[in-house]
């Protein structure tokens, strides 16, 4: 009979797989022995592994320019990286090493790019797109940029107003954008989104403030879909009429001449993942040239902005079971040493699964379990995966601490969770180690952040 661990995963899954494998009983990730990083670092961990970073990036560049290529698709494929998914220094040195360029939210964002600007890891060539409702400073940081050379420093104007209040501010003409508010999927609460600006507004808007204004030039539509790129019914729609608003623009507006088709791929959230990156990018290049052709429009400069698929799958956080508890005949709760709530705040506000494996004893039986964090919010734990409404992991051995790691948790669990704040019971921040490899493919780790001290929490807290 097959019930050891390994069994269930082998017979469950396609496994191995890229970045999974398993080698004398434990877990490998990217050929990095998860159990010998947890000897070294101790547990709760988060690491992250810069390499998937660059590879997810020159993925979708091949994906785009293979498929322009194909569809003879007269327009240039543009990657940027939206920095809301993860701002720390060590991501977007890595994410500008590959050319790209910047999508942004809000003020402090654009004090990052000066930032790395002052340290030289970018130059003002680079296209930095500014979303987002505009705040005050947000639009003098703009503005800023702007007025200091930024050419490419692309506003896109959210609501009405930010057009004057930009003019005010730059004392040279600049670029500029305009999102629109799409039509949200019908199983949500409301029906158009709150950011941009209606499709029947668009054209009267633009004529009124835009086309008679010497110091802007409209050079971009910007639309973005909250589910991401998915290939249904919803997302064709929603990417024929921006491209159809695009068309009748760009007869009475030529220097327009971008499409920024806002909203990321998905990330592998199950190892029974299954999405065809390229055949959904040849589908959205051969769409927008079809539509553009019927129009007799030129097909426009194509912009991405990736969050979550760049950063997303780079990510791990690892655990200790603690010990485990028998509350009644049906549910053993193994206890981890932190907390879901505070270190993937995604899991129980979004319900959002990731990659749960065990990192140790792959050869012993398995058994469903309940996995708890250490909070006292009844929230906080962890009862299931995107492929299956249970959880199996090893059975708890006497003497022998089970490992577990949480794979693809690179995206937003920072930002959303605090990070170097005050979290849920006092809980402290793991720590965090960086995980690169040299020029001869030798694996380096380096300390990024300790756990979370006590001192620091008192001191935020007025102690």
């Amino acid at each position: 009979m097959k019930n050891k661990y390994i069994d269930l995963i082998e017979q469950t899954f396609d496994f191995p797989q890229e970045e999974f494998r398993v080698e004398d009983n434990e877990l490998y990730f990217h050929d990095i022995c998860l159990t010998d990083i947890i000897k070294q670092y101790g547990t709760p961990l988060k690491i992250t592994y810069l390499p998937k970073i660059n590879t997810q990036i020159q993925k979708s560049k091949k994906w785009f320019n293979v498929a322009i290529a194909r569809a003879d698709y007269n327009g240039e494929y543009y990657y940027s990286y939206c920095t809301k998914s993860n701002h720390f220094s060590f991501v977007m040195e890595e994410v500008l090493k590959n050319d790209v360029h910047l999508e942004t939210s809000s003020a402090f964002d654009l004090n990052i790019v000066e930032e790395l600007y002052n340290t030289g890891k970018l130059n003002k060539d680079i296209f930095i797109i500014c979303n987002g409702f505009k705040r005050p400073q947000y639009v003098e940081n703009i503005a800023n940029l702007i007025n200091n050379g930024f050419i490419n420093t692309i506003p896109v104007l959210d609501n009405k107003t930010e057009v004057d209040q930009l003019n005010n501010l730059t004392n040279k003409k600049f670029k500029a954008g305009i999102r629109i508010a799409a039509e949200e999927e019908p199983k949500f609460d409301f029906y158009t989104s709150r950011l941009g600006i209606r499709y029947n507004d668009i054209i009267p808007f633009y004529k009124e403030k835009i086309k008679s204004n010497p110091n802007i030039e409209l050079k971009m539509l910007h639309f973005f879909i909250n589910t991401g790129i998915s290939d249904t019914a919803y997302y064709w729609n929603e990417l024929s009429k921006c491209v159809n608003v695009y068309c009748e623009l760009k007869k009475i507006c030529p220097e327009l001449d971008s499409l920024n088709i806002g909203g990321g791929f998905p990330i592998k959230n199950s190892l029974s993942f299954d999405y065809d990156y390229e055949y959904m990018t040849e589908e959205i290049v051969s769409q927008i040239k079809y539509i553009c052709e019927n129009n007799d429009t030129p097909e426009p400069d194509l912009f991405t902005e990736f969050g979550s698929y760049t950063v997303g799958e780079s990510n791990a956080v690892l655990f200790s079971v603690l010990g485990q508890k028998k509350q009644n005949d049906r549910e053993a709760w193994n206890m981890i040493d932190s907390s879901f709530m505070t270190t993937l705040p995604d899991t129980w506000a979004l319900n959002k699964r990731f990659i749960l494996l065990a990192i140790n004893n792959w050869n012993g039986e398995y058994e469903r379990v309940f996995l708890g964090g250490l909070t006292c919010d009844s929230e906080d734990y962890y009862n299931s995966e995107a492929h299956a409404n249970a959880v199996f992991l090893p059975k708890i051995k006497e003497g022998d601490t089970q490992y577990i790691g949480l794979f693809h948790t690179g995206a937003y669990q920072e930002s959303i969770g605090g990070y170097g704040g005050i979290q849920h019971c006092l809980i402290p921040a793991p720590k965090h180690i960086i995980i690169d490899r040299d020029e001869e493919g030798e694996v380096i780790t380096k300390l990024f952040a300790k756990e979370q001290s006590h001192k620091s929490m008192l001191k935020i807290l007025g102690y």
